[in-house]
């Protein structure tokens, strides 16, 4: 029997005629879809974001015209400060002549120091009356008077808010205290003299020789030194109070510091513009009580 060797299958074309094409790559027409879809859709998208970015405003007249202080969602605004400020309600401005206004140098808080370093030359009070004992209105006022009628007169100090109350010397010091006995009385009276520092304005001494002055900012009685700062501390000028018929005493050599209550304790403090300041600084000459 005759040995026969299988042949390797020619290449013949189908039973159709058709015959594989060798000369590209297998697959290569999935390839040229798969590309060409590809870019149809990046195309696509190009041409969607082009028409939003082009599309019209389509936001409300309002919204357009606003600017960008409007604060529209999600941004914050902020409003320029007015120029002007506005007293709270309810709150009274002291008179111009009545504020005080520190003009010159004004002395160390200090009280050790040599006084004359500050000024000692303070406006007189507009409510300063004339010779005749009357103000500027006409009437009567023993707080607002510069001429005889309380220059060396004896006179006692009334309190506006606690009107039963009067400055009294007490262990030195002078308080607010209500007077009955004729011991208190005599320690309640003073004569208002012209200040030892500027006579315009007062100083007040008592009936044993000693003058009232500030010292460590708390009013006391003490004998007179003779030195210039003692002269100063013991002076004080008579300006406008808010409350008829009485004065306010700012001191000569700590302008814009005015004699007040606290406690019931007279002392020497800032200027504040409140309605317990004016009425703690408020305080009535009357006739001496002793």
């Amino acid at each position: 029997m005759q040995d026969t060797t299988p042949q390797p299958p020619r290449n013949e074309p189908w039973e159709n005629g058709w015959a594989p094409d060798t000369s590209r790559a297998p697959g290569t027409r999935r390839l040229w879809l798969a590309g060409g879809l590809a870019a149809a859709t990046i195309a696509a998208c190009l041409t969607a974001i082009a028409v939003n970015h082009n599309a019209p405003d389509r936001s409300s007249p309002q919204a357009k015209s606003a600017g960008p202080t409007d604060g529209g969602p999600g941004l914050l605004s902020f409003a320029s400060p007015s120029a002007s400020t506005k007293a709270a309600p309810g709150t009274k401005s002291l008179p111009s002549s009545a504020t005080p206004t520190a003009t010159g140098s004004t002395a160390s808080p200090d009280d050790g120091k040599d006084g004359s370093k500050a000024s000692a030359e303070p406006s007189k009070s507009s409510g300063s009356s004339d010779s005749s004992g009357k103000g500027s209105d006409g009437k009567g006022s023993d707080g607002g008077s510069h001429g005889s009628k309380t220059s060396s007169a004896w006179k006692s100090v009334r309190s506006v808010n606690y009107p039963n109350r009067y400055w009294h010397v007490s262990g030195g010091y002078v308080k607010l205290d209500p007077v009955g006995s004729a011991s208190a009385r005599r320690d309640a009276t003073f004569k208002v003299v012209e200040g030892l520092a500027n006579g315009s304005c007062y100083s007040f001494a008592t009936a044993d020789g000693t003058y009232l002055r500030h010292r460590s900012f708390v009013l006391r009685s003490e004998r007179d030194d003779g030195s210039s700062l003692f002269k100063q501390d013991a002076t004080f000028c008579p300006r406008t109070s808010m409350y008829s018929g009485s004065v306010m005493l700012e001191s000569v050599n700590y302008p814009g510091r005015f004699l007040r209550h606290q406690n019931f304790q007279l002392k020497l403090d800032s200027y504040q513009n409140s309605n317990l300041y004016w009425a703690d600084s408020a305080f009535q000459l009357v006739d001496g009580l002793a």
